[in-house]
């Protein structure tokens, strides 16, 4: 597409009467520059030059400008759709407002479907800005002219803008906008009736209802048995919508079987659509549909053939299961539903067991301990021990789920053993998961237990190879010193973090730095001079500058958490020290903690 007509290059204005025509001017030049960046530009300035033009000549000038010459690339369209949805204000007000339809309607005829979805954006922002009269003069008609349009971008583009219009239209308009979106319903364009269906939802909530049940309906049904499971797709959400208004007329049992012949479907991409919906739809129906044929229905979508439909109906177990009435729900699950998920976590399509993974934990506090260890326990250590990585990442990080309904008994007789084989698990994301664990574990075993159990794996977890690993283990002895105590922190980490002071691997001298500044907040001011300050001295003479930077960003941290006399005799000396480093990052931050801690 080419830019605006080519026009005399602008010069400067002369007098006062070409210094009116300058801002439109210099306009008009730079939306016909060959460079895009400098027509996007301009478009982007159109706010700045409304306002030098003022209300009316932006109503008179710049708009009719808009409307009768811009023609030009879709990004430079798109920027320009989106403006004009906020030019309320700049042609003079909800008066007015009905001046900006005109380029908006071009622009929801263009090829480019963002454009087009744009300009629709700032019509229906701007729909409600016009009066009741402006609404039905000229907002309605140009609703009607685009719904029949001749190319099938205007028609779809018309699909939007009836359930802003609807509510507000005369009688007469009102049937002429439902003869319309009939039409549009039935249209000869597959892209046509899939906007009528994406947009039938809305106009349903906005509808009489004596003419959804008369009219709408039928609409309803036909695009959801349309031969284009594109268009039958989406038709579920719409169906959802009028099942839910539906629920307590006649006409609900035809609404009701439309929406099961969704779920049903012999498309995979409709059920898979119905199967992402499958909640909704559990609500939409909400007692008028009996317990047993909605679990069915569900139940049916994870078995189905196709592994994208039971990958998604699997991520919709907890959300199905919830929804199911408290009376019954337990045996409904346990009888109905849990054997067809048993297979699930065992199924071929590893996306399948990777959905459910991360929400059947999410049934345990439905269940409740006696039924999660006797029926949910099995499934858990299945895959807590499966050969997919996000499998048992994502069986970790729900773990806490579980672990608030079961004993501590059964916790540490089933789940513990497998969660220490995690804990050396090859995958560092899968230990990671664990290391995080670790503090609620912690929150539910004793402390001798974790004694003897898992304090050895924290304190490993100190020298794994991964970073990431490192960092979190130093973060739980923080969590560890406050659940615990000083003195059991003295007793069992704090020799262990001497140990790392010493070692040979200067990442490991690191470590034992971030495990410093994490225990500093968590062990008292008296532990803190005794035990860690020790620690700080020693390395900040070490012969790898990182460690002397890492001790003077620790000290901003210590130096906290400590008595003045410490700072003064202890942290200080040490500061300045390091303030004569040969190395510059050294010596500036060990310069920025003097400061910050006014020693």
């Amino acid at each position: 597409m080419t830019a605006v007509a080519s026009t005399p290059q602008q010069q400067p204005p002369q007098d006062e009467s070409e210094e009116a025509l300058y801002p439109i001017a210099v306009l008009i030049d730079e939306l016909r520059n060959e460079d895009v960046q400098l027509r996007l530009n301009s478009i982007r300035k159109l706010s700045t030059i409304a306002l030098a033009l003022g209300v009316e000549r932006t109503r008179k000038e710049l708009i009719q400008f808009l409307t009768d010459t811009i023609y030009d690339e879709d990004e430079v369209l798109l920027v320009l759709a989106e403006q004009l949805g906020n030019f309320t204000p700049l042609v003079g007000g909800p008066e007015y407002v009905h001046c900006l339809l005109p380029p908006l309607e071009n622009l929801a005829n263009i090829e480019e479907t963002v454009v087009r979805d744009k300009a629709v954006d700032s019509l229906r922002k701007i729909a409600d800005k016009h009066s009741a009269s402006a609404l039905e003069e000229h907002f309605i008609p140009m609703i009607l002219r685009l719904a029949a349009g001749d190319w099938f971008t205007s028609r779809t583009s018309a699909c939007g803008l009836f359930a802003v219009a609807y509510p507000r239209a005369n009688p007469a308009q009102k049937t002429e906008l439902r003869n319309a979106f009939r039409t549009l319903c039935r249209d000869d364009t597959p892209m046509v009736r899939r906007a009528a269906a994406s947009k039938l939802g809305e106009f349903s909530k906005v509808i009489e209802k004596d003419y959804l049940k008369s009219e709408l309906l039928q609409m309803y049904e036909d695009l959801s048995r349309d031969d284009q499971d594109s268009v039958r797709l989406l038709s579920v959400e719409p169906g959802i919508a009028i099942v839910s208004i539906l629920k307590d007329d006649a006409e609900l049992a035809a609404a009701k079987a439309a929406l099961k012949d969704l779920i049903e479907d012999k498309s995979w991409r409709v059920r898979y659509m119905a199967a992402e919906k499958i909640v909704q739809i559990q609500e939409a129906f909400g007692n008028k549909i009996n317990t047993d044929e909605i679990v069915t229905l569900y139940t049916n979508l994870l078995k189905d053939a196709e592994g994208e439909v039971r990958d998604v109906a699997s991520m919709k177990l907890q959300g199905f299961c919830a929804g199911l009435p408290v009376e019954n729900r337990s045996n409904v699950i346990i009888e109905q539903i849990l054997p067809v998920v048993k297979p699930l976590a065992t199924d071929t399509n590893q996306h399948v067991k990777i959905s459910l993974a991360s929400v059947v934990m999410g049934l345990a506090p439905l269940l409740g301990e006696k039924e999660t260890v006797d029926h949910l326990l099995p499934i858990f250590l299945s895959m807590l021990r499966d050969d997919t990585p996000e499998v048992r990442l994502n069986i970790i990080s729900s773990l806490d789920k579980v672990s608030k309904v079961i004993g501590q008994d059964e916790l540490t007789q089933s789940l513990l053993p497998a969660i220490i084989d995690l804990a050396e698990d090859g995958k560092w994301r899968v230990r990671l998961a664990i290391v995080e664990y670790m503090p609620l574990l912690a929150e539910q075993l004793d402390q001798k237990f974790f004694e003897e159990k898992l304090l050895k794996l924290c304190m490993t977890w100190l020298t794994d190879h991964v970073f990431a690993i490192r960092e979190a283990a130093t973060n739980i002895l923080k969590q560890l010193a406050t659940k615990f105590g000083a003195d059991w922190t003295s007793q069992h980490v704090i020799p262990k973090v001497v140990d790392l002071s010493r070692d040979q691997n200067y990442l490991h001298r690191m470590t034992c730095l971030f495990s410093v500044k994490a225990l500093s907040q968590s062990i008292g001011q008296e532990k803190v001079k005794q035990l860690l300050v020790p620690i700080i001295k020693q390395l900040s003479t070490d012969n790898v500058p990182n460690v002397r930077f890492n001790v003077a960003k620790t000290l901003k941290e210590l130096g906290k958490n400590v008595d003045a006399a410490t700072l003064t005799s202890e942290i200080k000396p040490v500061l300045i020290r390091l303030a004569e480093d040969d190395e510059p990052d050294v010596k500036n931050f060990a310069e920025e903690a003097r400061a910050l801690l006014n020693v």
